[in-house]
């Protein structure tokens, strides 16, 4: 697939292609796109709005110098920064000292202005921005409870013309903490959302949890707790090797394992990771059903965003730790923020962001 996207300083459009099944690998869509220094993260942009399936089948992208002459995305990553070559022990050091951070994951709905509504009005998030993209077809919104700055976000995705999406059955759900789990439930009865499990105690006396539905079929748990920072919780996905999973996150995302919870009555095992304590933090929850080693993915869900100081060793780290790039890093089409993507064992995909080019494009 080829991206156009034009750039006020360069009257001539720049040309880029990805990789497609059909064409011998690749395919020409031209998408004309007006740079604007307040746009988000143009990847999104790609992964959200243009294609519904992976655009990258897992190889890397390319694009063509000012003769017209493709070149290897590996090339234009030489070419933006020296080589970085990463040993197990310099790569595992360096991990440790990236001041890394979960900022938002993204998703598809149907309707945008229904899902913003049940989200303030019933979850209680907030509306931080919203943008409309007519020329690509597609309109976004980030919601949370906090500023992106220093909270984790949601990023809605709104494509045209396109009212509902297959969630499939490796997503499991998000899961946020509030102060009154049976008022919140009310407040979904009377939009009219799905209650999926009504309030009770965790078994053995634990506090309130409760299971409601979005607009979209997108699972929210809810669980009683006190002020937070942080309400967002969790993002909860399905991998079908744990411990093959959990290795993989700690090696190469640099996340703890904060916990693991073996519950044989439901055949189930989860792993909870991330970068701070979870009462403070959003983090990953991974959950192995006993004897399910693959899970049908959809077309809805998309991905996380992390926060990384060196987009380039964090693909280094991530290589020598066995997982598939599928965005080489590098500066965004248009504008300068340096982004990589990554998909682990189980093909769920995370893009890490430079937090500087980041904070930048909050501003």
């Amino acid at each position: 697939m080829a991206l156009q996207i034009f750039s006020p300083k360069i009257q001539q459009p720049l040309k880029f292609i990805f990789p497609s099944p059909a064409n011998n690998g690749c395919s020409s869509v031209f998408v004309p796109c007006a740079y604007s220094p307040s746009r988000r993260l143009a990847l999104f942009q790609l992964t959200t709005a243009i294609t519904q399936s992976q655009l990258f089948n897992g190889k890397a992208a390319e694009s063509l110098n000012a003769e017209g002459e493709v070149i290897e995305s590996e090339m234009i990553a030489e070419l933006a920064q020296s080589n970085i070559a990463l040993s197990d022990e310099n790569a595992s050091d360096w991990i440790k000292k990236d001041k890394r951070r979960m900022l938002h994951v993204v998703y598809r709905v149907g309707n945008l202005d229904k899902t913003i509504k049940f989200y303030s009005e019933c979850l209680g998030m907030k509306l931080l921005r919203k943008r409309d993209i007519p020329e690509e077809r597609y309109s976004n919104a980030f919601l949370g409870y906090g500023p992106e700055e220093s909270n984790f976000a949601v990023e809605l995705t709104y494509n045209y013309g396109v009212d509902k999406y297959d969630i499939g059955t490796g997503f499991g759900h998000f899961g946020i903490a509030i102060e009154d789990v049976a008022k919140m439930v009310d407040l979904v009865k009377v939009e009219g959302g799905k209650i999926v499990q009504e309030p009770a105690p965790i078994k053995d006396g634990g506090p309130i949890i409760a299971l409601v539905e979005d607009p979209d079929g997108y699972n929210f748990e809810l669980l009683e707790r006190g002020p937070t920072l942080e309400p967002f919780r969790q993002v909860m996905l399905r991998v079908g090797d744990l411990d093959q999973s959990i290795n993989f996150y700690k090696r190469a995302f640099g996340m703890e394992l904060l916990r693991k919870t073996v519950d044989p009555d439901n055949k189930n095992t989860i792993a909870i990771m991330g970068y701070g304590p979870e009462d403070k933090n959003a983090v990953l929850e991974l959950t192995y059903i006993y004897g399910v080693k693959s899970y049908d993915k959809g077309n809805g869900y998309a991905q996380i965003a992390v926060g990384t100081d060196d987009v380039y060793k964090t693909a280094e780290a991530i290589k020598l730790y066995g997982g598939e790039i599928v965005v080489e890093p590098g500066p965004l089409p248009g504008l300068n923020t340096k982004i990589m993507a990554c998909v682990d064992p189980d093909g769920w995909k995370t893009v890490f962001v430079d937090n500087a080019d980041f904070m930048k494009e909050l501003e």
